[in-house]
């Protein structure tokens, strides 16, 4: 059993603190000590940099890569699966190494990881998205052809459901297929064209037994949630993450604090869906009408959220925005009131609170898996933090650098 170090470089621990000068020993896949002059059979000199805890998206999309309606609709089923093989790898290029993926990721794409067959992070999986008939997951159109990026398959069954029993069975089923995390849309959205992000969707007793349901299979639940009722109905109902929280009032914001809901806001996909046009994609023009009149509302909910003390795991919904632009959401939270360090830490072990996988990951401690990022220069100048990753580490093993 082999020891190797890292030595000579500064450590962000993941909790928030200043980096401080120490080692970092590992050995199989694990971090054995952290403290100084610590010796081991391997040593690897990171003069001048900063080790800090792989990087956790909360929110992302694997398979989803192209917001054009028609390219979607001109590939084969399969396409997107290996599109997800470059999304994975550009993800681990941000220094991310465990993601919770929001929708579309089957429990296969999980295992190939987990295997070896392909290079991705590790995934926590919500499979399919929950959304009420004509919800922001329902893809009908007015043509009476469905389109949209959750098409049903043996491994990800349709997420569209009415009714309290017809919810019970849903999470059964997705449950079922692999579902580590519930996704519901509580609220409509900015890219379903057929709804609106400030309407509530979902009455109390559907979400009730959702979440019931969710409970007893030992699953949180994560709501996609915009509109003002939509979040007050989530966190009402016992939900455990606010995904987008767009249009939050000072109710909303106590009622989190209060229950100790997470926000994961994903500042960085309004702005995606408004970039994504502007390079040529074609959505509906209501989605990108939406997309416009969202962005000042969005801001200013997090920015009080943040500042009354709301907890904050860092997500993006990548697959709305370009795989391995990730790290983007860095410096619109800094801009939102957040200092680097809450930045850095609600991107590490906060998420890893959130997901429940503080044991395994988000600090860099003894006994937690060795997911780690080697960030030369400042690691608290967001904007130029990709650019500064020298290498990357997920259980020991150097993936990139």
């Amino acid at each position: 059993m082999s020891t190797t170090v890292f030595r000579h470089g500064n450590v962000f621990d993941g909790t928030g603190s200043m980096p401080v000068q120490a080692d970092v020993a590992i050995s199989e896949g694990r971090i054995t000590a952290v403290g100084e002059n610590l010796r081991g059979d391997e040593e690897v000199d990171i003069t001048g940099s900063t080790l800090l805890p792989g990087l956790i998206d909360c929110h992302v999309h694997l398979t989803m890569s192209d917001l054009d309606t028609m390219t979607g609709l001109e590939r084969p089923f399969s396409y997107p699966f290996y599109q997800a093989i470059h999304n994975m790898a550009a993800t681990l290029d941000c220094g991310i190494t465990t993601v919770r993926d929001a929708g579309g990721t089957d429990a296969g794409m999980q295992l190939a990881v987990e295997d070896g067959l392909i290079e991705g992070p590790r995934m926590q999986i919500a499979v399919s998205i929950l959304s009420q008939t004509g919800g922001h997951s329902d893809g009908w159109m007015p043509s009476g052809f469905e389109i949209g990026h959750q098409i049903p398959h043996p491994g990800r069954p349709s997420g569209i459901v009415d009714g309290p029993e017809e919810m019970r069975r849903k999470v059964r089923e997705l449950v079922r297929v692999g579902a580590q995390v519930i996704k519901v849309c509580t609220s409509g959205g900015v890219l379903s064209p057929r709804d609106d992000p400030r309407h509530a969707h979902f009455r109390d007793d559907e979400l009730a037994a959702l979440v019931a349901e969710a409970t007893a299979a030992g699953r949180g639940v994560m709501a996609h949630a915009q509109s003002t009722d939509g979040i007050k109905n989530a966190v009402r109902a016992g939900i455990r993450s606010i995904e987008h929280g767009i249009y939050l009032d000072d109710e909303a914001i106590s009622m989190m604090i209060e229950a100790g809901t997470w926000l994961v806001p994903t500042l960085s996909a309004p702005q995606a869906v408004l970039n994504a046009v502007a390079g040529g994609a074609k959505i509906p023009a209501e989605s990108l009408r939406k997309a416009r009149d969202v962005i000042a509302a969005h801001l200013d909910s997090f920015a009080r959220a943040v500042n009354a003390g709301v907890k904050v795991a860092m997500g993006t919904d990548t697959g709305v925005g370009p795989h391995g632009a990730n790290l983007d959401e860095l410096a619109m939270m800094e801009a939102g009131g957040m200092t680097p360090q809450q930045v850095l830490a609600a991107s590490t072990s906060s998420a890893a609170d959130l997901l429940g996988m503080g044991d395994d990951v988000g600090t860099l401690a003894p006994g937690k898996l060795a997911d780690m990022v080697v960030v030369s220069g400042d690691p608290f100048d967001l904007s130029a933090f990709k650019s500064n990753i020298a290498s990357v580490y997920k259980g020991g093993v150097k993936v990139r650098g």
